[in-house]
């Protein structure tokens, strides 16, 4: 593979020829940090290095324990979670109903010339469920 780097200014490129084995090398690195290959490709050549602060390999055994707890998580509650998301759809079709009864309401207390009432707190709740 040949990797041609260009200056930011000027002209003069440099093209260097890269083994398969090396841009496979590459690939897997950018792919396990989520780096691009060509930021890789810089950070060797200018010497960015950062040394590890601390015990990685002990950082990355607690990452993986907290990553299982959270799947672990993710599995006790999911079953709640649906529980929760049916049970607010029956209040939105609850509420829908409910604001139907009460149009028919004031439209039968406008026939029989009644006058009608007007239940703002009532009103809020419907608006309340329509919109969750």
């Amino acid at each position: 593979m040949k990797l041609i780097i260009k200056p930011e200014k000027g002209f003069g490129k440099i093209e260097v020829e890269i083994n398969e084995e090396l841009w496979g090398e590459l690939k897997r690195l950018s792919e396990r940090y989520g780096v691009p290959v060509e930021r890789l490709i810089e950070i060797a050549l200018t010497g960015e290095f950062r040394e590890p602060k601390g015990n990685l390999e002990g950082l990355e055994k607690m990452v993986r324990e907290l990553e299982e707890r959270t799947w672990e998580l993710e599995k006790e509650y999911a079953p709640l979670r649906f529980k929760a998301y049916g049970l607010s759809e029956d209040n939105k079709i609850l509420a829908i109903e409910l604001s139907g009864l009460l149009a028919e309401n004031s439209q039968l207390k406008r026939f029989l010339r009644v006058k009608p009432e007007r239940n703002v707190e009532l009103r809020k709740l419907i608006s309340y469920y329509l919109q969750g």
